[in-house]
Order: C-alpha cells, then sequence, then structure tokens
C-alpha cells in the first residue's frame, strides 16, 4: 500500500484524536439502550448543557451537512429563503442538500471573508408581505468561516438583534467552532447563546473525532418535535454512544480547546514562514487553521506532487492550505522547505 501524501487540504483528512477514539473503545462493552437513551449519551448531553446551560435541547448527528439541513428545514417552511455568505458551506459544498430538503431559496451574500452583516441582510427584507417572492426566515453564518475568518460576539450579536427585530432566527454552522473560540480566547456560550444564536450546528469532526456533530437549540420551542425530524434526516445513530463518547472525550476536559489552539498555532506558523518567500502572498488574514494563498502556478504543481491540498481559485493560482490537532512544526518546517524549492527550481 503506498503511503497517502501527508495533507495540508482539509482537517477532515487528519486522523481521529487517540483520545476520541479510546473513549470509543471504553464505551464498546456490553449491551446498552439504541437511539441515544443510552448512560454515556444522557452523560455527554449533561457534559453539553454545562457549557451551553442546563435549559437548551442538544441533538448528536452524524455529520455536519446532515446537522446543517436537519436544524434549517426544522425551522423553516419551503417557501421562505436562508441568508447566508457567498462562501457558506451551504451555498458551495453540500451539493444543493439545503435548497432540495428545506424546500427554501438561498439568497447568498458577496463577501471576501465569509462574514455578513445586517446592512447587507437588510434589501432582502423588501420581500416580505410579497406573495411572489420567497420569505426570508434565517440568517446562517458560519464560524469560523470557509475563508477563515471570525466573527466577534459583538458582531454576532447586532446580526441576533436585527434578525430577531425582523422576525427572523439565527443560525449558526459551527463545523470549527472550537478554532473560532481558541483564536478569540472565549466560551463556546459567549459566541453562541450569550450572543443570541437561537441554533448552532455544533461540530466535533474537525476538532479531532470521527462522526460526531450536534445540534444545539438555544430557543426549546424551536426544538419541538425535532426528534421527528432528525430521524426523517436520516441522522439518528442506532448505536449513539460511540457518537456521544466521541464529545464527552472532547468536552468533559479542555481536549477541543488543546487541538483548536495546536491546529490555529500551526497555521500561523506556517503563514509567518512563508511570508518571505518571493513569489509567495497570503491572501487572507490567518485567524483560525487555514491559509489562503497564491503562489506560481508551476510551483503549485511541483508541490502537489509531494503534498495533498486544494487548489481554492484556479484563475488566481490561490491555494489553501489547512491544518489540524496533529500538525507539527516538524510538519511545517518541511512543507515550508517543500515550498521554498517549488518556488525557487526552473
Amino acid at each position: 500500500m503506498t503511503k497517502a501524501l501527508k495533507s495540508f487540504a482539509s482537517d477532515n483528512n487528519a486522523p481521529v484524536h487517540k483520545a476520541v477514539l479510546g473513549a470509543m473503545m471504553e464505551v464498546n462493552q456490553g449491551d446498552v439502550i439504541g437511539y441515544g437513551d443510552d448512560v454515556y449519551s444522557l452523560e455527554a448531553e449533561q457534559t453539553l448543557k454545562e457549557l451551553f446551560g442546563k435549559d437548551v435541547k442538544i441533538y448528536f448527528m452524524l455529520t455536519g451537512t446532515g446537522a446543517n439541513v436537519a436544524a434549517l428545514s426544522h425551522i423553516t417552511r419551503p417557501y421562505h429563503a436562508i441568508v447566508c455568505s457567498d462562501k457558506a458551506h451551504l451555498e458551495k459544498d453540500e451539493c444543493g442538500a439545503p435548497e432540495k430538503h428545506t424546500g427554501c431559496k438561498l439568497h447568498h451574500i458577496a463577501s471576501d471573508d465569509g462574514k455578513i452583516y445586517p446592512d447587507q441582510v437588510a434589501p432582502y427584507l423588501k420581500s416580505v408581505g410579497f406573495p411572489h417572492h420567497a420569505q426570508p426566515k434565517v440568517i446562517s453564518i458560519t464560524q469560523a468561516t470557509e475563508m477563515g475568518a471570525v466573527y466577534q460576539p459583538e458582531e454576532i450579536k447586532a446580526l441576533a438583534h436585527f434578525a430577531h427585530e425582523h422576525d427572523l432566527y439565527l443560525h449558526m454552522d459551527g463545523a470549527r467552532i472550537a478554532n473560532a473560540a481558541a483564536c478569540l480566547d472565549t466560551s463556546l456560550v459567549e459566541m453562541t447563546r450569550f450572543s443570541g444564536v437561537d441554533i448552532l450546528s455544533f461540530g466535533a469532526t474537525k476538532n479531532g473525532a470521527m462522526a460526531a456533530e450536534a445540534v444545539v437549540f438555544f430557543n426549546r420551542e424551536l426544538a419541538r418535535d425535532f426528534e421527528y425530524t432528525r430521524k426523517q434526516s436520516m441522522q439518528l445513530m442506532s448505536k449513539m454512544r460511540y457518537v456521544s463518547a466521541q464529545f464527552q472525550a472532547l468536552h468533559s476536559g479542555n481536549l477541543w480547546l488543546e487541538n483548536a489552539r495546536q491546529a490555529n498555532a500551526m497555521a500561523k506558523l506556517l503563514a509567518d514562514r512563508v511570508s518571505d518567500i518571493p513569489g509567495v502572498r497570503i491572501t487572507q488574514k490567518v485567524a483560525t487553521n487555514a491559509v489562503f494563498a497564491i503562489l506560481p502556478p508551476t510551483a503549485i504543481e511541483k508541490l502537489q506532487r509531494r503534498y495533498f491540498f486544494y487548489i481554492w481559485d484556479a484563475a488566481k493560482h490561490e491555494v489553501r492550505w489547512m491544518t489540524a490537532f496533529n500538525t507539527t512544526e516538524q510538519d511545517i518546517e518541511q512543507f515550508v522547505s517543500a515550498i521554498r524549492d517549488a518556488v525557487d527550481s526552473p
């Protein structure tokens, strides 16, 4: 078997953290009740409630797309519209699943860094009450964005205030929320519940888990009957203990934060180390674990023979390099050396 290339393509390519895998092995004993009524799932639910508040409603899921689609379909009707960034995972990377399963129209707002603001959402409110147009119902934001940018709590609060003032909901895609929290040095609850978020798609897979996501309802009324939506969305795991054990491993201590800090630190180190290489230009502020850069197309081709990463914008020769919890300083130094060689060689 050929050894895989070292990946800087996505944190999804990283292995499962050994502590998470160990937690799954620990619960792999004997028979327990399925579908989330087991003691391990109840313990994990309580652990997350200690993070977000005792009165929140938590539903464990399997995939990020599944969490997004199930959450959004549950709070919308097919004649509604969802407003998001043009860089959002909903818009770019979910194969039309949000439109198919919610029936809603996606209004995407152009954004360089993936962040959107109330004044950009406001024009879509002209459709309210006009039966020929889809009716705006949800603002969906991503924390951290697909471009690695981070919303400050004040920015989230402004969007939440705007949403609630106009009878809209605020949904947060938190696939990389751990990286955002590590960047801001703030708590998960501060960025979500305390900032006015109604529903969170709570990610763990990109932070060292295997197939572990959750939907967190801060507005309990919105959670009514979600157990049926989850089942219809094919996100109800029968052997739920193996999902909940992953959340327990990450969040019963500070492992989630340690993992995110390591990934962020390695991205910052990578950006710093390539900043003085002629022909390499960083295109986005490096706040979390993503580095976007433009480099000569011949260098990209040479580099991809040794490392796995994605070309983000072929027209601009822009690439995306992602780090993860298992990225080391040695990995960065070797990669930077390869970048130098690729750029310098004729």
